[in-house]
C-alpha cells in the first residue's frame, strides 16, 4: 500500500506501511478483523515469516487458510478446524448409515410385495425353501431403527444452527 492508507496489519501494529509491506496485498485496510484474528492466533512475526517463505503465487491461498484456521480456533480453541472436520466426517458417517438403513427398508418392502416364484432349484412341495423369504422381513425389521437413528441426537453445528445428525 505505502503512502496514504496503511494496510490492516500496519494499522493494528501502529507502524508505517512500507511500499513493500508483505501484509498489504492480503490484509486490506477495509477489513481489519481479518488480520486481527490471524495476529491473535499466530502472531504477526510468524505470519510474516510464513509468507516470506512461500512463492508469491501461493501467498493468497496461505492467507486464506490462516484466516480460516484462526476463525476456527476462535470458535473452538482446543480443536480448531480439526474439530469442524471431525464433526462433518461424523455427520457423513451417520448419513451413510441412515442411507443404508433406508435402502434395506426399501429392499425389505420390495421383497414383501413380490410373490415368491419357484425356481428350478426350488422344490414347490418343499416348504422349507420358502422359509428364508417368509422370515426375512422379521430379521430385517428396520421400522424402529430408522427412528432411533433419525432422533438419536440433535447438535448445534459449528455454523451456529441446529442440525439433526
Amino acid at each position: 500500500m505505502g503512502g496514504n492508507s496503511p494496510c490492516a496489519s500496519c494499522k493494528l501494529l501502529r507502524r508505517r506501511c512500507a511500499k513493500d509491506c508483505i501484509f498489504a496485498p492480503y490484509f486490506p485496510s477495509d477489513d481489519p478483523h481479518k488480520f486481527a484474528i490471524v495476529h491473535k492466533v499466530f502472531g504477526a512475526s510468524n505470519v510474516s515469516k510464513m509468507l516470506q517463505e512461500l512463492p508469491v503465487h501461493q501467498r493468497a491461498d496461505a492467507v486464506s487458510s490462516l484466516v480460516y484456521e484462526a476463525n476456527a480456533r476462535a470458535r473452538d480453541p482446543v480443536y480448531g478446524c480439526v474439530g469442524a472436520i471431525s464433526f462433518l466426517q461424523n455427520q457423513v458417517s451417520q448419513l451413510q448409515m441412515q442411507l443404508a438403513v433406508a435402502q434395506a427398508e426399501i429392499l425389505c418392502i420390495q421383497m414383501q410385495q413380490e410373490p415368491v416364484m419357484p425356481t428350478p432349484q426350488m422344490d414347490p412341495d418343499d416348504k422349507s425353501s420358502y422359509l428364508i423369504h417368509d422370515s426375512l422381513p422379521q430379521y430385517l425389521n428396520f421400522s424402529s431403527s430408522s427412528n432411533v437413528i433419525h432422533d438419536s441426537f440433535k447438535r448445534e453445528s459449528i455454523f451456529g444452527h441446529d442440525m439433526v445428525s
